[in-house]
């Protein structure tokens, strides 16, 4: 065993120690960051490479700092975006979301669908489905202005059309135009507040998580939202958290225009997304 991995063994430990999710992980990623190597090739790393800044970002993220801060890039599907103070970090469930909302968008057999993101953050879910459905036209909007410094950066060059606005009223000359809208809005609780774990609670933008005292403030506007831009139809997904799994579907009803509503688990088997169809006329 060379030096950095033997120091990559005692991070794990600290890591672990300090209650992160995932120490193994994290203490070679950031082994990887600081060395400027693959994480398969830290063993290629020489005695006398070793940089002792290491021991600097083991020790931020000991203090539950995100490692996506530390490093500046997070993981996405097929992406790697920039992140950091001011956006919320994506996670790997919402993966699940663009995975249901690729595979509906071509069942519908169009020739050049139309997306939108709501309460895009980093911009994932809205680049993941421009470079994943090719000829599709996607547009996204975000409200914080903090957050879309990272959007720009990370949609330099796409062609995704980023709007900043309220997802509530974004959008207007596409109503009754757009084949799928997509969500991933805060829904955590007020009162779930102590419960957060660290790295969301004390990094990310409390506008990207929290959302009334159950959850689903945001949620129940999007639903009137995505009513006014979809075409009979068309489709919504939406996250929320795995503790209201079967909540969500019932703001979709059949009284307001909705048709099939229904939740979805994600790679846990937990139930993290609902969807639901326009209604036709």
């Amino acid at each position: 065993m060379n030096l950095l991995l033997a120091e990559v063994a005692q991070a794990t430990q600290r890591l672990a120690d300090a209650g992160v999710p995932s120490p193994r992980t994290d203490a070679e990623e950031l082994a990887a960051f600081v060395h400027g190597v693959k994480r398969g090739e830290l063993h290629t790393v020489k005695d006398s490479d070793f940089d002792a800044r290491y021991w600097e970002v083991v020790a931020r993220r000991e203090a539950r700092e995100p490692l996506q801060h530390i490093t500046g890039r997070a993981y996405f599907r097929y992406l790697e975006l920039q992140v950091g103070p001011g956006v919320f970090v994506p996670r790997p469930e919402t993966e699940s979301v663009v995975e249901w909302a690729i595979d509906a968008v071509r069942a519908m057999d169009v020739v050049e669908p139309c997306i939108v993101d709501l309460c895009t953050g980093s911009g994932a879910i809205a680049l993941a489905l421009a470079q994943e459905v090719p000829r599709s036209r996607v547009y996204a909007v975000e409200l914080s202005e903090d957050a879309l410094v990272w959007t720009r950066r990370n949609m330099e060059g796409s062609r995704v059309e980023l709007r900043q606005g309220d997802a509530l009223t974004a959008f207007p000359d596409l109503d009754g135009q757009v084949d799928l809208v997509v969500s991933n809005p805060p829904y955590i609780p007020l009162t779930e507040w102590e419960y957060v774990a660290p790295e969301a609670r004390d990094y990310d933008p409390q506008l990207a998580l929290f959302s009334g005292e159950d959850g689903l403030d945001l949620i129940r506007g999007l639903e009137r939202t995505a009513h006014r831009l979809l075409r009979p139809g068309g489709v919504v997904v939406v996250e929320h958290a795995d503790t209201q799994g079967g909540q969500v579907p019932w703001i979709f009803a059949e009284d307001r225009g909705w048709t099939d509503a229904a939740d979805h688990p994600d790679l846990n088997n937990r139930p993290r997304f609902a969807t639901a169809r326009k209604a036709l006329p």
